[in-house]
């Protein structure tokens, strides 16, 4: 079994910085793409950033030149640096993996963290 656990999101006034992780655990031979996803309450889940293999990031425009997204895969650990956060970062942070194969057989998988939240004051 496969667990996403995340950590460091909070309360932050605007114009502050947070950093997300998220680390993988469990039997894990690869990991495809590994991102972070937002909800925010009456709203649909949406892409904040992801990252690949080969460390390839895509991001949404409305966090472009404030989130860095990276990772670790000696650790299977994703981060989200977020700096100038804004109110409408407001959001609960999820962790996704995507493509996680246990060994070199199995079909690949993907998971979700439980959420973090992120409190943007203003």
């Amino acid at each position: 079994q496969v667990q996403l656990v995340e950590s460091g999101g909070g309360l932050v006034q605007s114009g502050g910085s947070l950093r997300l992780s998220c680390a993988a655990s469990g039997s894990i031979f690869s990991i495809n793409a590994m991102g972070w996803y937002r909800q925010a309450p009456g709203k649909q889940r949406e892409l904040v950033a992801a990252i690949n293999s080969g460390g390839s990031t895509n991001y949404a425009d409305s966090v472009k030149g404030r989130f860095t997204i990276s990772r670790d895969n000696a650790k299977n650990t994703v981060y989200l640096q977020m700096n100038s956060l804004k109110p409408e970062d407001t959001a609960v942070y999820y962790c996704n993996a995507d493509g996680v194969r246990t060994t070199a057989w199995t079909r690949a998988k993907g998971y979700w963290g439980q959420g973090t939240q992120v409190t943007v004051s203003s």
